[in-house]
């Protein structure tokens, strides 16, 4: 059975501390590839801060086209908005039986994980890898890390933020370091943040 990791996002862009994870996770696992989910519309963002969504998925396919494991996916396009990760998980075991999904997340939405869509169901049938994070304040375990389905790894942590990737393009900053070649050119050429 292939396997494969699902890293879900809106990508608004797709920066190296995505490509860093990925990497890691993918060179410290048995998944034979990891998956980039552009997510149209996240229940939980504002649709209105989001680039186009063939924007997105064209620069996680530039991002990742030199990585043979890793791909982008559109799945999330043709299904009902906003995005659900279970009834994409759903659809995705439907469409592809023989293979065997895991859920890629940051250790901050675990404590939200009880406000997505069917939950329960998620963590009993699907194995979740948690990468951690940096948190605001006081930082505190979460009951799912007990859980049988849920590894939490010990990747490196980069907080690279989308957002402020965005702001600081809109207020002509160089963010070169902070993204792939292909993107930063993909970025650069156009009037997309600013």
């Amino acid at each position: 059975m292939k396997k494969i990791g699902l890293f879900f996002g809106s990508f608004n862009p797709i920066h190296i501390g995505h490509l860093i994870l990925a990497n890691y996770i993918l060179e410290n696992s048995d998944m034979d590839e990891l998956w980039f989910v552009v997510s149209p519309q996240n229940p939980f963002k504002e649709k209105k801060s989001l680039l186009k969504d063939h924007n997105r998925l064209d620069m996680v396919q530039l991002a990742v086209k030199n990585y043979p494991k890793m791909r982008a996916s559109n799945v999330e396009f043709s299904l009902p908005q906003p995005s659900y990760t279970i009834d994409t998980l759903t659809y995705l075991h439907e469409k592809y039986p023989d293979y065997s999904f895991s859920l890629i997340m940051g250790e901050d939405n675990l404590d939200g994980l009880h406000k997505w869509k069917n939950s329960k169901t998620l963590i009993k049938n699907h194995h979740i890898i948690v990468y951690p994070r940096m948190f605001e304040g006081e930082k505190k375990d979460s009951e799912y890390l007990q859980h049988e389905n849920i590894s939490l790894i010990k990747a490196p942590t980069i907080e690279l933020s989308a957002t402020e990737i965005r702001n600081m393009i809109k207020n002509g900053k160089n963010v070169r370091p902070m993204l792939p070649p292909e993107v930063f050119d993909y970025l650069d050429g156009s009037s997309f943040y600013k």
